[in-house]
């Protein structure tokens, strides 16, 4: 028989023996348990549990009903197996003695003193004169373990403190607790963006600035990680959201922290930049072995913030939540495009849309920085089972061992899982359910036959939508004064989305530019791609290397040497005398650039031949990697490609 208890007031309250849950069934009963726990190890006056009980109108039975109160808790921890005295009677009152036992409340608050004191002592070795090596492994040694004990500390919650009570006296103690919540997620934020974990961050501090809209510091460090990834227009925008509420429900502008913050993004302050360039996933390998790396890495990022249109394809991919196929086949969904296209904002905001259908989880992962190789995969299931609660020691290290423990876990399960940048889903079989409860939604900029209930194959978005989401993410009306240079705008960004949100994030940071000084940036091609990257989000460019860098060499040879020829359309003749080979050589390595979303078809010749485009901002991609790789441009005596 177990001879210690678990007390769980961090959430409904419960009392756990042996993994096995034991009702405190009356509401008196309850409270005076709660109370006595709030203090263990110290003496509670029956006056102050009769003023808990009962708020100030106490019935004159108060204190022999506080005894039968007591005596039927003691009756309950002698069911759950613990004959020992767990509460005892000490003048004035009563006294919970914790022993052996385990009171979640008591674990949380000792695992954020020791998130403190070693946070304390990474400042310290932070001090004086900085050495590399030794020292900068052991300050980020301390950092990632104070971040993994308030991981555990903030696990421990499972929902409002004492809601299944109605006395005032705990709803004040609850508030309290919150508060305590409150402040260790701050601390927990703080740790992860020394660490460079800015993509967690987002994901996991978006919520809580949304349900706690006046916690200014919570807020400043969700701007600063958005404003690391390169997002600055969402991190403007938040500081535009805590600007209005504050006014609207305080009357006062924004604190002096973020006033200060947004000033200095708007300057574009190298402060901002943080010195490490080491990377999340380096740091993660050089800390001790029983820190889980990545936390939070296969957790669903926070939805898109400005999404337009797109509302057939959301449709489409509702016909995902009736099921798979069969008992053994998860629901899949594919979503393919070409680079920043909106592939993923879409896959994001459809899982936000559908969450309430997944309950046992959402999964995420992000394989255009992992790859699809057998190791990033068996990293990414690793990463799954965390989110899955699955304790640390229970996680194979084998790769098989790891899907047959992710397949065990998500049997008849609701779970949805959405892998970003999939090459082939064949190639990550095992991220995907073997369950007709599960649900998977991939994106790809490839074409591919991996099979799949649902194929949406994405465009850029029509003028009209790529101006409504300029205006949306802009959100100061620079827009709507002057939509002619708006519409030109976002052709020179080829109505990509990716392009659009780079094109807001720079007006945005620049306040006091007119659309039509972008504009006029904009139509001098040799910077164009430099103005979309400066001061944008990370992607334009990098979503563009990304998919040339998957090219074979004939077909990467072929793409930079179709941007010497500035033409409305290429076809098979072309692609043949820029390499000097066959025709069917030729059409092989235009399809392969089609299949890669690097080249538009445009339909065929009367000849049979196809025909196709590539895209101004593709185009001048592909010039600047000729010129890299010294194709010498400058022989063709051709201008850079136009846009308009």
């Amino acid at each position: 028989m177990p001879s210690s208890l678990g007390f769980h007031i961090l959430g409904p309250l419960e009392v756990i023996a042996d993994n096995v849950r034991f009702t405190v069934t009356g509401l008196r009963q309850r409270t005076v348990l709660a109370v006595l726990l709030l203090t263990p190890d110290r003496v509670v006056s029956v006056d102050r549990l009769i003023e808990a009980v009962w708020s100030g109108t106490p019935p004159t039975t108060c204190r022999n009903q506080i005894a039968i109160c007591v005596a039927g808790l003691r009756k309950v921890f002698q069911e759950a197996g613990c004959h020992e005295d767990v509460i005892v009677t000490a003048a004035p009152g009563y006294m919970l003695v914790s022993g052996d036992h385990r009171i979640d409340a008591v674990e949380f608050a000792a695992r954020v003193e020791s998130a403190r004191q070693l946070a304390q002592d990474h400042r310290q070795l932070a001090q004086g004169q900085r050495q590399q090596g030794e020292r900068q492994l052991a300050r980020d040694q301390r950092t990632a373990q104070a971040a993994s004990l308030l991981r555990e500390a903030l696990s421990l919650w499972r929902g409002t403190p004492f809601a299944d009570t109605s006395s005032s006296r705990l709803q004040e103690e609850a508030n309290l607790l919150e508060q305590q919540w409150l402040n260790a997620y701050e601390q927990y934020a703080e740790l992860q963006l020394e660490l460079e974990r800015y993509s967690e961050i987002v994901s996991e501090l978006s919520g809580l600035v949304q349900e706690q809209p006046l916690r200014e510091h919570a807020r400043a460090i969700l701007m600063l990680a958005n404003y690391r990834l390169g997002r600055r227009s969402e991190a403007l925008g938040l500081f535009r959201q805590a600007r209005q509420y504050s006014i609207d429900e305080l009357g006062l502008e924004p604190g002096k922290e973020l006033q200060e913050l947004h000033a200095a993004m708007l300057r574009e302050d190298p402060s901002l930049v943080p010195t490490s360039t080491a990377s999340t996933s380096t740091a993660s390998v050089s800390l001790n072995a029983d820190l889980p790396a990545g936390f939070g890495e296969a957790r669903l990022p926070a939805d898109v913030l400005s999404f337009v249109s797109r509302e057939e394809e959301l449709a489409s991919l509702d016909a995902l939540l009736e099921g798979g196929p069969d008992p053994e086949s998860a629901a899949v969904g594919l979503i393919t495009g070409g680079p920043g296209v909106g592939k993923s904002a879409l896959a994001v905001r459809w899982a936000h849309r559908v969450a309430q259908s997944f309950p046992d989880g959402r999964l995420f992962a992000d394989l255009t920085r992992t790859g699809d190789g057998e190791e990033s995969v068996s990293a990414m299931l690793a990463r799954f089972l965390r989110a899955l609660k699955i304790p640390e020691y229970e996680i194979p290290a084998d790769p098989q061992g790891r899907a047959d423990l992710f397949q065990r876990s998500v049997a008849g399960r609701r779970v949805l899982v959405v892998l970003r940048g999939v090459r082939d889903l064949r190639r990550v079989q095992r991220l995907i359910p073997a369950s007709g409860t599960c649900c998977v939604l991939g994106t790809s900029s490839y074409n591919q036959s991996s099979p799949a209930q649902v194929r949406l194959r994405l465009d850029a978005l029509d003028t009209r939508s790529a101006v409504e989401l300029l205006d949306a993410l802009v959100a100061d009306h620079r827009v709507r004064w002057e939509p002619a240079a708006a519409r030109k705008v976002v052709r020179y960004c080829d109505n990509l989305p990716l392009a659009v949100s780079a094109a807001a994030a720079r007006l945005t940071a620049k306040a006091h530019w007119s659309v039509s000084h972008l504009l006029a940036r904009l139509r001098d091609p040799l910077h164009r791609l430099d103005e979309l990257s400066h001061g944008g989000p990370p992607g334009i460019r990098e979503s563009f290397d990304r998919a040339y860098s998957g090219l074979e060499p004939d077909a990467a040879a072929l793409y930079r040497r179709l941007s010497l020829w500035d033409t409305p359309e290429l076809d098979v003749w072309s692609g043949a005398a820029l390499m000097n080979i066959d025709l069917s050589s030729a059409e092989n390595l235009m399809e392969q650039l089609a299949d890669a979303a690097l080249l538009e078809k445009r339909g065929r010749r009367p000849d049979g031949l196809f025909r196709y485009r590539l895209p101004s901002l593709l185009a001048l991609h592909a010039r600047e990697s000729a010129d890299f790789h010294d194709l010498s441009a400058a022989r063709f005596k051709l201008p850079y490609p136009s846009a308009m």
